[in-house]
């Protein structure tokens, strides 16, 4: 009796439609998002990037869709951009290539340094709000510690070389290692590292 492969989710196509967008989450995610990526209009313009239409607000805006709306792929979301805008980006007609490209050249520390701004909010938001009673083990580390922080570490799968752009990239090439430091009692990081050698 022969055995059944074993799926790997990650590696799954997906086939439903995005999730609608929620105008109550969209409208307090551009109030909470724009002061971060304000902030960062002069470092964005000392990287030499022209402010055009695949711009800091609109790439930042894309990752959101792409997590928040479990959007298959940049061809949907090339679509959905084209047919409703979404979050604060209204309509626009780019092509697929240009939005896959433009994350592939996207400076990644233009999104690290919008979520760090955040985090000061975020952690002030935490304490304020009524949390959960805390486990007896984590009282009486407090009572030792002044904080409680927890690390972990991954190496990330292979790159799937779905895009043209990836061909040249040899196969099974593990696709880097990050690690994060977080904070028991808010569960938000203190810090997070990423880099391209899977092997450090």
């Amino acid at each position: 009796m022969s055995q059944s492969r074993k799926t790997n989710r990650d590696h799954a196509k997906k086939t439903q439609r995005p999730m609608v967008e929620d105008e109550v989450i969209a409208s307090q995610l551009e109030a909470l998002l724009t002061p971060a990526i304000t902030a960062q209009e002069n470092y964005y313009r000392q990287l030499r990037l022209r402010d055009r239409i695949l711009n800091l607000p609109l790439m930042v805006a894309a990752v959101l869709t792409l997590l928040w709306r479990d959007v298959a792929g940049v061809t949907e979301l090339t679509r959905m951009l084209a047919r409703e805008g979404f979050l604060w980006c209204s309509p626009k007609t780019v092509s697929q290539q240009a939005i896959s490209q433009r994350f592939l050249t996207f400076p990644a520390q233009l999104f690290e340094k919008v979520f760090k701004d955040l985090l000061p909010y975020l952690r002030t938001n935490c304490y304020t709000r009524n949390n959960r009673p805390i486990p007896e083990s984590i009282q009486f580390t407090l009572e030792k510690f002044q904080k409680i922080w927890i690390v972990d570490c991954s190496t990330l799968e292979a790159l799937f070389r779905q895009l043209k752009s990836l061909e040249d990239v040899p196969k099974g090439q593990l696709a880097g290692k990050m690690g994060t430091v977080i904070d028991l009692m808010t569960r938000l990081p203190i810090e997070i590292w990423f880099n391209e050698n899977p092997l450090i």
